[in-house]
């Protein structure tokens, strides 16, 4: 862990299709004084993505390197590609006196946490399972099969997000990016 520097840490976890993408941009755009941490992984880019903004887009073998090297916080292999958060990323932020905002999944989340036990984790809650299942066939991102893996997936992210610190339903995107905010701004002025 790096010590003595001023950086924070705030993660923001949800299952697919629960809106974290969507707060975590709107926070990044409200607090200058945070930094997205880009995360790697394996899959393909989708349409509008840019390497080293969205992901840092590697192949499985300069992943699976890179996990062997140690140099990983956490990582995890999620529908068949590999998703983690570099070392480099976060010592970086840090070391700068920098705030880091995750968005990752909620195992992600945790490990965060278990190395950097003062971070911050939020997690975004769906209104509904209804609702939830909409908006993941609603981006029309995915074929049957996959949908459904993304689905089965949601009961362990609901569990898991019980862990985390403060919890947030997005019912209503305006009022879930303000309380959002709030968590955010009373955590660093801690």
């Amino acid at each position: 862990m790096v010590s003595g520097l001023r950086g924070r840490l705030i993660v923001i976890s949800a299952p697919s299709g629960a809106g974290k993408t969507t707060i975590a941009r709107e926070i990044l755009k409200r607090n200058p004084s945070l930094e997205f941490s880009v995360s790697a992984t394996t899959r393909p880019r989708r349409i509008g993505e840019e390497h080293g903004r969205d992901y840092y887009f590697l192949s499985r073998e300069e992943f699976e390197r890179r996990v062997r090297a140690g140099e990983f916080v956490e990582w995890e292999e999620i529908y068949g590609n590999l998703y983690g958060t570099l070392n480099a990323e976060i010592e970086r932020a840090l070391r700068k006196g920098r705030h880091l905002l995750f968005d990752v999944d909620v195992k992600g989340g945790l490990s965060i946490k278990r190395r950097f036990p003062d971070a911050l984790l939020i997690f975004i809650e769906p209104p509904s399972m209804e609702v939830l299942r909409k908006r993941l066939q609603d981006r029309h991102t995915e074929d049957a099969a996959a949908f459904a893996r993304r689905m089965e997936r949601v009961a362990m992210e609901m569990e898991t997000g019980k862990a985390f610190d403060r919890h947030c339903v997005n019912d209503d995107l305006t009022r879930a990016v303000a309380d959002v905010q709030a968590l955010v701004q009373e955590y660093l002025s801690k």
